[in-house]
């Protein structure tokens, strides 16, 4: 057996998504503590600077308690190689979200025991629906009141339109958690409040008809545990693989991320029902990860991940073959081959040089501005990953520069942090300032206090007039001429030239559209 085949079987590549607050964050930290990767729970018992989050290293991170970026952390358990990617909550980020979700191979829907199903979690449950992505379902929180967790399992359904098989059950909620029933294996985890970590495992037969069960929970606790798995085995279907990977259906892990109760057995539940690296798509055939030749796609850009070095970071999710540190790979939209030297690692802000990387591995890879988000590299073939497109942004806002001599150092802030994809800057064609677009105002804040960061520089954002963009398009020149001269004060440029309408509202979008009909409007770009 080739090592390629050896090292595909031992990856597991998933990100974490949620509604915010729903604990995702103190789930992430938690399952970086199993991997060895961090050994203090930062959220829980650390003080000071301490205190934050791995995965939370921004500024205005720490200061709101939002993940605003998605971060990769790459960790072993139990013999598997692991890629956690941990995807901004907050919906004003979506985008980012948005192409995380085309890198991973599994997802894990992070459920407040308490709120069920909320707006945002149905939203990025949506994305995850569009890719078919397998998804394993966590309600946390199960320390505190929550709600039935039949109730629960019916919603998920009903919401979703998703099979639901609880895998892990628990046994009272709130101050009666007693533990959970693990439902595959037949046993429990005793729940320690005072440690919040389980402290023993009690072996019971299929019937749970054991008397130790008794002893260890109580009765009346063993009793109720009962009749819930007799109503969960006859309401609800055994696990199915093949649906669970078809996106069908979503195995039910119960636990407490913040008191680490539930999630050693929800990281092995990942690592046992999880799929290794998948095929991807490209615009002239599917890539199977077993293939020889190194390919992959750019799915993030980071600036000033350190501040000290204006450095960009370019994660790059291996497709197929084997990386080795030092190879030449062809940037296939340039054209251009690039050597790639100094690969990296990531736990956070933390790196590690990355001597070989495989399918399904997130490496960070130093630039310039060569690579741009959607970019493919490979060994030498001409393809393209499809499925990462830029989206119109919903808020328009006009740069206001305090200090008009920094002009220039505002345009390098606002392309670098362009670059990024969680913003966009297009240039009106009338001379007037710069226009930034993004999904949610909250970004707007993000870029503010970034920019005066980063850069030094004093930047706000006022109305500019315009609600919506669209990017327009048109097969006869003249056509595209003609709809220039009439729209010139709504036409601008993105940064890369291509041709963008600013509607001052959707009905002079609408009215364009109609006098146009020539002319193509439209509110996604797909990145090649």
């Amino acid at each position: 057996m080739s090592t390629l085949i050896q090292e595909l079987a031992l990856r597991r590549t998933f990100a974490i998504i949620s509604h915010p607050d729903a604990g995702k964050t103190t789930l992430t930290e938690k399952l970086l503590m199993f991997g060895g990767a961090i050994q203090m729970a930062g959220a829980v018992r650390a003080r000071g600077e301490q205190r934050r989050t791995r995965s939370d290293w921004m500024a205005i991170e720490k200061e709101r308690g939002i993940s605003v970026s998605a971060s990769v952390m790459s960790f072993e358990h139990e013999g598997l190689s692991y890629n956690l990617l941990d995807t901004p909550g907050h919906e004003d980020f979506s985008e980012d979200t948005y192409r995380t979700l085309t890198a991973v191979d599994s997802a894990v829907m992070v459920l407040d025991a308490a709120k069920g199903i909320e707006t945002q979690t149905l939203k990025l449950f949506e994305v995850c629906r569009l890719r078919d992505v397998p998804i394993v379902t966590f309600v946390n929180k199960v320390d505190r009141e929550g709600r039935d967790p039949l109730d629960l399992l019916d919603e998920i359904e009903k919401t979703l339109a998703l099979d639901v098989a609880p895998v892990t059950w628990p046994i009272g909620m709130g101050r009666d958690l007693k533990g959970v029933y693990d439902l595959l294996r037949d046993r429990v985890i005793l729940f320690d409040p005072g440690r919040g970590d389980h402290i023993a495992e009690i072996a019971v037969d299929a019937n749970l008809d054991d008397p130790r069960l008794d002893e260890a929970v109580g009765k009346a606790a063993a009793d109720k545990l009962r009749d819930d798995v007799e109503l969960v085995r006859g309401g609800y279907p055994e696990f199915d693989l093949e649906s669970f990977l078809a996106g069908h259906l979503t195995p039910v892990f119960f636990g407490s991320a913040l008191k680490t109760f539930g999630v050693a057995e929800l990281l092995k539940g990942v690592g046992r029902l999880a799929p290794a690296p998948l095929a991807r798509k490209a615009d002239s055939r599917t890539v199977e990860p077993a293939e020889d030749k190194v390919s992959g796609f750019v799915f993030k850009i980071q600036a000033n991940m350190d501040p000290n070095h204006r450095d960009r970071i370019a994660f790059f999710r291996i497709c197929s073959g084997q990386f080795k540190r030092g190879m030449k790979l062809k940037h296939v939209r340039s054209g251009k081959v690039m050597a790639v030297y100094n690969p990296v690692f990531f736990l956070a802000q933390s790196r590690e040089l990355a001597e070989e990387a495989f399918p399904g591995d997130i490496m960070g890879i130093p630039n310039h501005g060569q690579l741009r988000i959607g970019d493919t590299m490979t060994e030498g073939e001409d393809i393209n990953f499809l499925g990462i497109p830029t989206f119109a942004p919903e808020v328009l806002r006009r740069v206001r520069l305090d200090d008009p001599m920094k002009a220039k150092q505002l345009k390098k802030a606002l392309d670098d942090l362009a670059e990024e994809g969680v913003s966009q800057v297009f240039k009106p064609l009338d001379g007037s300032t710069w226009i930034v677009g993004v999904v949610g105002t909250l970004q707007f804040d993000v870029l503010t206090t970034r920019i005066a960061a980063e850069y030094n520089i004093k930047a706000g954002f006022e109305d500019g007039g315009f609600v919506t963009a669209r990017w327009v398009f048109a097969d006869e020149p003249a056509e595209m001429e003609r709809f220039m001269a009439a729209n010139k004060s709504n036409m601008a440029q993105d940064r890369d030239g291509g041709l963008v309408y600013l509607a001052r509202n959707s009905w002079q979008l609408g009215r364009a559209g109609q006098d146009f009909p020539k002319v193509r409007f439209t509110a996604t770009r797909e990145q090649h």
